[in-house]
């Protein structure tokens, strides 16, 4: 199969069909062999309805209903495992996404040997102060910190060889960052690609201003993550060293100078080098700890199920 097209959504029952007809019209017009696996995130308007019509009308299309709303990532980590094409294409359902875009960054993959290919709405329809501003300090964060060069990390429009998809996790709300996922594990060739963005047709956005502060936080925990997850002690254990050094020293200083320096000085509790003293041990004991537990943790972790399927279609 040469193409899935994998599209996360919540509550777009207007736009579901018009998107279908798009794709399919491209697909066909292209001699693709293909599949349309839509992923309903817990919708609670006739979205779930639409796709089984549309399921019942073309074989192509597949469907992945959850029980509730578990989020985007936990959306493309369902659709990325049942994914069969030799590249998967990831686009939004609210029709801002071309389809038009797809034969380009198949070729992309394909031709150009591309492990990922990210969109760029380089032209946004959408609010300056809510989005536009926020956007471009956020991407201008998630470049420095993670060295992935991309002008749009969280455009929902992206490529990837089918190998990408089933060697990263995707979870939390990490689909932001699913370009630094893949550096991360082994994928270098990521390239970008300028992509029309087109203004809402239907309805309204699912996310608010709050997604900016969620992906700064998730911006410090795959920092994290990909320089410490696999040795945790290293960084744990490395800022306890420091905090116990320097508890240590004054804890020394201060013997020192009772007992030899200044014997009928003013007591050791005192004075404030005692509690610099005191809490820097503590808190050099307590990394200590946190570095041992994630040691633990990451030698007995279990994989589980981050999101509950309720119904499937045409798998």
């Amino acid at each position: 199969m040469n193409i899935s097209v994998v599209i996360p959504l919540l509550n777009e029952q207007e736009s579901l069909t018009e998107l279908y007809d798009w794709i399919a019209k491209i697909m066909q017009s292209n001699h693709f062999s293909y599949e349309i696996i839509f992923i309903d995130d817990g919708s609670t308007d006739s979205s779930w309805k639409v796709i089984k019509q549309l399921s019942e009308k073309d074989t192509n299309v597949k469907g992945i209903r959850f029980m509730r709303n578990f989020g985007k990532s936990q959306a493309l980590h369902a659709g990325f495992e049942k994914a069969q094409g030799d590249v998967v294409i990831t686009m939004d359902a609210d029709l801002q996404d071309s389809p038009e875009e797809i034969p380009e960054l198949y070729n992309m993959i394909v031709k150009e040997q591309y492990d990922m290919v990210s969109g760029w709405k380089k032209k946004r329809y959408d609010s300056v102060v809510s989005k536009n501003l926020p956007s471009k300090l956020f991407n201008w964060a998630a470049r420095r910190t993670s060295g992935v060069k991309l002008n749009d990390f969280n455009c929902g429009l992206k490529a990837y060889n089918q190998n990408v998809i089933k060697n990263i996790d995707v979870h939390g709300e990490m689909h932001r960052y699913i370009p630094v996922l893949a550096k991360n594990a082994g994928f270098s060739n990521i390239g970008e690609k300028v992509v029309l963005h087109q203004a809402r047709k239907y309805g309204t956005t699912k996310f608010g201003m709050n997604r900016f502060i969620h992906g700064f936080l998730d911006l410090l925990t795959i920092w994290f993550i990909s320089r410490f997850a696999r040795r945790p002690m290293h960084l744990f254990g490395a800022l306890g060293a420091i905090m116990l050094i320097i508890g240590l020293g004054f804890t020394l200083y201060l013997g020192i100078d009772k007992l030899f320096l200044n014997p009928t000085g003013r007591l050791i509790t005192d004075r404030p080098q005692f509690y610099i003293a005191l809490s820097t041990m503590i808190i050099g004991t307590q990394f200590f700890i946190a570095g041992f537990l994630g040691e633990i943790i990451l030698r007995n972790k279990d994989d589980r199920k981050r999101y509950l399927v309720d119904s499937e279609l045409n798998f």
